[in-house]
């Protein structure tokens, strides 16, 4: 619904702007605010004491001066809450807790072997209440919720399909809000790596990135100037399901010869079960043998790595981007898919978008999925301050 332009609602908007900027370049004092907004000091002055009053901002002394009195400088109080992210995985639930800058400030891992839905949702509510319950003491306790999941999900948290789950028509966000009362933010697993690197990682030089979630699936998580680009109806990212092989192993998306099939972690493991014998090979354990020199571990990864690079060839000449990031619990083995993966993108990609990108590696590790669920519960959180004038 717009608003009308009162009096009510430029305070409103005043205070977002003002709060944004000491959240993004504490410390800052009020002179600086307003000479940034271009908002008089009088308002600025009355704003920050709203601030102040609800916790969200401190002030912590005067600062350097510039000629006259010294500035009393203001920061941004990422204690004033926290908030819960969580990669749900098709064979593990990372959850972490986060102030709200993102610094990680508590940690709950578990492996599962994708029980029945039921199940799998008392897990991760468990995980959650398990964190919510060390809560530090602050003003406002655990603001949110974020989730991220192996498939797709609307924008009422639905989980629509997750087909290495399972899962159709879960209404995830609607059972965990009625569990625990607190704002519930469900989206991609990708989705949330790619705002994880954005912010905290290896994407932070970039406004523009394409990031490569490679796990039990690979999903990918594209941000365009800044902005987390979803598609028409939520759903972009799903490049995992492009067909490199016309005639290919069927998928469980209705597809056949999906890159997915050749290059995630479990097409990975499905080859190593052949190469050695074994019915339950581990990423770790695979990683541990190309480290002593296996001549099959380090096989099975060049090969790995020539698979993950047609498909990044693909991203390449579909959207030129700046920057691939590689994430996801295979990125670990980065000292033995990198060579073979730059190699077929070498030989296979146009040559001017070539030259341009960088292709890097997690700087997270496994945790860009769950630091980027972390920063949705958070920027909710501070959606309520916020107004939108279009």
């Amino acid at each position: 619904m717009k608003q009308t332009g009162d009096l009510h609602l430029m305070k409103r908007i005043n205070k977002s702007i003002v709060m944004e900027l000491i959240r993004h370049e504490s410390p800052i004092s009020r002179a600086s605010i307003a000479e940034k907004t271009g908002l008089t000091k009088a308002t600025v002055s009355s704003l920050v004491s709203e601030l102040i009053e609800s916790r969200l901002v401190d002030e912590i002394g005067a600062g350097e001066s510039r000629g006259g009195r010294k500035p009393m400088l203001l920061l941004f109080n990422r204690t004033a809450g926290y908030a819960i992210g969580v990669d749900l995985g098709v064979t593990y639930i990372t959850a972490v807790m986060t102030d709200l800058n993102g610094e990680i400030v508590n940690e709950v891992k578990i492996q599962h072997d994708n029980p029945p839905r039921d199940e799998l949702i008392a897990e991760l509510t468990r995980c959650i209440r398990e964190l919510a319950e060390r809560v530090p003491e602050s003003a406002y306790g655990v603001v949110g919720i974020g989730i991220g999941i192996p498939g797709f999900a609307d924008e009422e948290g639905n989980v629509l399909f997750a087909p290495n789950l399972g899962w159709e028509h879960v209404p995830l966000q609607r059972m965990l809000e009625d569990e625990f009362g607190i704002p519930v933010v469900i989206d991609n697993e990708a989705n949330a790596g790619a705002v994880g690197e954005k912010e905290f990682g290896a994407g932070t030089r970039w406004p523009s990135l394409v990031y490569v979630s490679i796990s039990a699936g690979i999903g990918t998580g594209i941000i365009i100037k800044e902005e987390l680009y979803r598609g028409m109806s939520g759903f972009s990212g799903e490049i995992g399901h492009v067909s490199i092989q016309h005639d290919g192993k069927p998928c469980r998306c209705g597809n056949a010869g999906c890159w997915e099939l050749y290059a995630s972690e479990k097409a990975l493991l499905d080859e190593a079960k052949e190469v050695y014998g074994q019915p339950r090979m581990k990423v770790d354990q695979l990683i541990r043998l190309a480290e002593e020199g296996d001549a099959k571990a380090l096989a099975l990864f060049d090969r790995l790595g020539r698979y993950l690079g047609i498909g990044i060839v693909n991203i390449i000449n579909a959207f030129n981007p700046p920057a691939i990031i590689i994430g996801g619990r295979l990125a670990q083995a980065e000292a033995w898919l990198k060579q073979p993966l730059l190699e077929v993108v070498e030989r296979r990609s146009l040559p001017y978008p070539r030259a341009q990108l960088e292709v890097q590696f997690s700087e997270l590790g496994v945790r860009s999925t769950v630091l980027g669920a972390c920063s949705f519960a958070i920027s909710k959180f501070f959606s309520s301050t916020k107004v939108s004038v279009e």
